[in-house]
C-alpha cells in the first residue's frame, strides 16, 4: 500500500499539478494540506473522477486538510483536534482507511517568534501530543501524516545556522516533536534514510529548488503496530520542478501487507 502526504499550497490553483501527480503515481491513500478553500469550493468532482473517495475539512483562504483513498470508503473518525473548542482552524482530519487509522494534519507555522502565533503553535503541538498518546494506546495501526512545520535535526535543513530564530527550528518545537516520537512513533522517511540530507520543501525565492536549499517539514509517523510493515519511503522531489507547482513535494511510503522481520532502528541521532 502506497500512502502519501502532500501540501498542495492551494488545491484549486494547483489542481492540474495534483491531478497529474495522482495519475502518474497512483498512491492508494493521500493526505493533503493547505487546501486554502472553503468546503463548498473543494474540487471533489475532479478527484473522484480519478477513482478516489475523499473527505475534506476546508477553510476560506487558509489551512484545510483532506484524505483521499482509492482502496475503498473512508470512514471519518475525527474532524479537528480535541482540547480547544475555540480553535476554528481546519488543521486536522482523521479516518479509518484500508484497515489503518490515519490522522492528516497541518501544524501551525508559528512565525514570527516570539509572539501569539508561536504560542498557538506550541499549544497546538501539545494538543497533538495528547491526542497521539491516546491513538498509540489503542494498539491499532495508526499513521500521522502531514506538514508538521518542524525540521527535527540539523540534517533536515539547508544551512541550519540561518534558521536559529525561526519557529520551524525552535528548540521548543524540536523538543515537542521528539516527545511525540518518544510515545513510540517511527519517523518513516528518516528511518529508511538515516544519514541523508533529504528535503520536502523548497522556497519559491532565491532559486531554492535548483540549489537544493530545502527543508524537511513533511513527515509520516507510524505507530508500533504499523512500523514493521514499512518497506519504502521517498520524496517525489521532481514534482517541485513542475510549472505552477506547490513549494512542497509529495512524500510517500509503501507498507507491506504483513509486518516484516524486525530490523535495528536506523534513526539518526538528534542534533541541533
Amino acid at each position: 500500500m502506497k500512502i502519501a502526504t502532500y501540501n498542495v499550497n492551494g488545491v484549486n490553483g494547483r489542481l492540474p499539478v495534483l491531478l497529474r501527480w495522482l495519475e502518474e503515481e497512483q498512491p492508494e491513500v493521500v493526505c493533503l494540506q493547505e487546501l486554502k478553500a472553503p468546503d463548498d469550493k473543494f474540487p471533489q468532482g475532479a478527484i473522484r473522477a480519478l477513482g478516489y473517495d475523499v473527505i475534506w475539512h476546508g477553510q476560506k483562504s487558509w489551512n484545510g486538510v483532506a484524505i483521499l483513498s482509492r482502496i475503498g470508503q473512508i470512514h471519518e473518525t475525527r474532524r479537528g483536534l480535541p482540547g480547544d473548542a475555540a480553535d476554528t482552524h481546519s488543521r486536522y482530519i482523521e479516518a479509518a482507511v484500508g484497515g489503518i487509522i490515519i490522522g492528516g494534519l497541518y501544524l501551525p507555522n508559528g512565525n514570527p517568534r516570539p509572539g501569539p502565533k508561536f504560542d498557538y503553535k506550541l499549544r497546538w503541538f501539545e494538543r497533538l501530543i495528547d491526542h497521539a498518546a491516546g491513538l498509540i494506546e489503542t494498539g491499532l495501526p495508526v499513521m500521522l501524516a502531514g506538514d508538521f512545520n518542524v525540521m527535527p535535526t540539523d540534517l533536515d535543513v539547508y544551512k541550519p545556522e540561518r534558521w536559529q530564530d525561526d519557529a520551524l527550528f525552535a528548540p521548543e518545537v524540536k523538543a515537542a516533536y521528539f516527545r511525540l516520537l518518544d510515545q513510540g512513533w517511527t519517523d518513516a522517511l528518516r528511518e529508511l534514510h538515516p544519514g541523508e540530507a533529504i528535503y520536502t520543501f523548497w522556497d519559491y525565492f532565491r532559486n531554492a529548488y535548483a540549489r537544493n536549499a530545502g527543508l524537511r517539514i513533511d513527515h509520516l509517523l507510524l505507530s508500533p503496530t504499523l512500523a514493521g510493515r514499512l518497506v519504502a519511503a521517498e520524496v517525489d522531489a521532481h514534482v517541485r520542478g513542475w510549472e505552477k507547482t506547490s513549494d512542497h513535494a509529495p512524500v510517500w511510503i509503501e507498507l507491506a501487507e504483513k509486518p516484516r522481520a524486525r530490523r535495528q532502528s536506523k534513526v539518526a541521532k538528534r542534533s541541533g
